[in-house]
């Protein structure tokens, strides 16, 4: 972050050095009655497909220590309907979007990067969600096979504008995975998704989501983002990385550029207060502040 508050990542800059995760702000101006969307780096859209798609069946959300698991299962109405019918009026808040996508083959991701192709500038980048089960490949999380990964990277080239890979730390192959990605072309990562979890109802005995297990995000993975984000700038220091898990204050956030953050994405505190990536967003610059820090996105701005 420089002195004026803007943040680098690959070719692009953004004005402000927080954004909005996606997943937890909607795919439009859902948190518009509460903040200043333009304020804010970016809003990064929910996962958006080609086609609509329903979702997984209710309930969806539970409550867990120092989070929340979650199950929603991509639920959207398509890129199609997003463009036309969504996207003009966030776009008239003066936000910036990161449009996420994401699908169940190679195929689906590369269709809709086409239909991305002709959306308004104000559509800066392309967060391409990795943590789906790819149908062609058994079942297999694409974030946990380089090969894979970067196979969706290479298919995403259509729409042209940088693409970020959101990544999973819920494998050992991480800093490959990031490795891949970036050489099939993607500018940045995004780190990280949610973690795999599963709770129980001590009345039912069944599992709380009706898909059985579900994400699990929030301050409870924190340290494990933190952690994925150093661990990664250590083994690639030139790959910008957004960094993304249990956000809260402005020392959470300040604790991914530590670890060697270009910037980052607030998500599951919007549940608590969806004015949240604004005070966090505030808090940031105050630490900034105090600590004669002129430049965030490396530890050695700190030197």
């Amino acid at each position: 972050m420089s002195g004026d508050g803007a943040v680098r990542i690959g070719s692009i800059e953004l004005g402000a050095p927080v954004m909005l995760a996606s997943g937890t702000a909607g795919y439009g101006t859902e948190l518009a009655a509460y903040l200043d969307l333009s304020s804010l780096g970016a809003i990064v859209t929910k996962s958006l497909s080609p086609e609509p798609w329903a979702g997984n069946p209710a309930p969806r959300v539970h409550p867990a220590t120092q989070g929340m698991i979650n199950a929603v299962g991509l639920q959207g109405p398509g890129i199609d309907h997003w463009l036309a019918r969504v996207l003009p009026d966030l776009l008239a808040t003066g936000a910036t979007v990161v449009a996420s996508i994401w699908g169940r083959s190679v195929e689906e991701y590369r269709r809709g990067a086409e239909m991305l192709a002709d959306a308004p500038p104000g559509v800066v980048a392309v967060e391409v969600n990795l943590s789906c089960p790819n149908l062609e490949g058994r079942g297999a999380i694409f974030a946990h096979d380089a090969d894979l990964s970067a196979a969706v990277i290479a298919a995403t080239a259509a729409c042209g504008r940088p693409r970020w890979a959101k990544l999973s730390a819920n494998t050992d192959r991480i800093i490959d995975v990031a490795e891949a990605v970036s050489t099939a072309g993607a500018e940045a990562v995004t780190c990280i998704n949610t973690m795999l979890g599963l709770a129980y109802d001590p009345a039912t005995l069944g599992a709380t989501l009706g898909a059985g297990g579900g994400g699990l995000s929030g301050r409870a993975i924190h340290p494990i983002a933190v952690r994925a984000v150093h661990d990664l700038h250590a083994a690639h220091p030139d790959l910008p990385i957004v960094g993304v898990g249990g956000i809260a204050s402005g020392w959470d956030a300040a604790e991914f550029f530590l670890a060697g953050a270009s910037a980052v994405q607030v998500g599951t505190a919007t549940f608590a207060d969806p004015r949240a990536a604004a005070n966090i967003q505030r808090e940031l610059r105050a630490w900034a502040r105090d600590q004669g820090v002129v430049t965030l996105g490396l530890p050695r701005a700190l030197g």
